[in-house]
């Protein structure tokens, strides 16, 4: 677990430095600021309670949630097999929310969750500079890019760029290997993920149509080996993205999502983002 020494060291190494509980940068040393990631504003205000690293209420008691990223949850202390990072995250949010004026721009077509909290980016402001909240959690090692609501390609790139910039560096939930690609290769570990958002990497074996579904074949036996799943409607999103689903076989990728079963275990890409070529890192 990430203690709060961590989570100030985290942040130096992205360029964000700690004073007093607020956060700020050095021109030389900060990541640009994020231009491609905007929307209408949703809300403004100031932060109040802070729920986990992913999640805080505004001062008129609306609750929002971060869109475009996933944080480890919060657990009990001394709960050695739960995920490590929960707290890192909150704290790490705490600091970056504290004393700004916020606001929550549209990151996707829905504005709120099933839990009718406000969803989207979250900027705040600070002495005249406004930076986003997601891409300073990413670049610090806090969060991964999620597999859904992320917005647009240019700002789900931009923020597959901050993670890949600070899993390189071992921030944070890098640091260690609990969050490691699994291999695809050996399905049954990543079958034991089931129910649980990963990072999976593997070599392409085949690429077959059937029906409505795109299947990206790991293995050479579905019962027991491990499959993307892209909806046959998506393809000409992957294709026009470079990815043109027809042409991963033989490629090493890096898959981004939810562990399920069908079969063996499996993972549904709906959009480009979620893979990435490997063989080009």
């Amino acid at each position: 677990m990430i203690g709060r020494d961590g989570v100030a060291a985290a942040l130096v190494a992205a360029g964000l430095i700690v004073f007093g509980g607020c956060l700020s940068a050095t021109a030389q040393q900060r990541p640009k600021p994020i231009s491609v990631c905007t929307g209408t504003t949703l809300a403004r205000g100031t932060a109040g309670r802070i729920v986990d690293g992913r999640t805080f209420t505004l001062d008129d008691g609306r609750e929002v949630r971060l869109a475009a990223i996933e944080v480890p949850p919060l657990v009990p202390a001394g709960d050695a097999k739960a995920a490590p990072g929960g707290s890192a995250a909150k704290d790490a949010l705490t600091g970056l929310l504290a004393g700004g004026d916020v606001a929550v721009k549209q990151a996707d077509t829905q504005t709120t969750d099933r839990y009718g909290r406000l969803a989207g980016y979250v900027f705040v402001r600070r002495n005249g500079t406004e930076r986003m909240v997601q891409a300073d959690l990413l670049a610090g090692g806090f969060a991964r890019v999620a597999a859904a609501r992320t917005g647009g390609r240019a700002c789900a790139l931009e923020l597959l760029n901050r993670e890949r910039t600070a899993r390189a560096a071992k921030l944070g939930l890098w640091a260690g290997s609990y969050y490691d690609s699994l291999n695809a290769d050996d399905p049954a570990k990543v079958l034991a993920e089931q129910g649980h958002f990963a990072l999976v990497e593997g070599k392409v074996v085949s690429v077959r149509e059937s029906g409505a579904t795109i299947y990206v074949n790991f293995g050479r036996r579905w019962s027991t080996d491990f499959t993307v799943t892209i909806p046959k409607r998506n393809g000409r999103n992957f294709a026009a993205a470079g990815l043109d689903p027809k042409t991963l076989a033989g490629r090493r990728i890096r898959v981004r999502g939810w562990i399920e079963e069908r079969g063996g275990p499996w993972i549904e890409a709906t959009r480009p983002e979620q893979i990435e070529f490997t063989d080009r890192e």
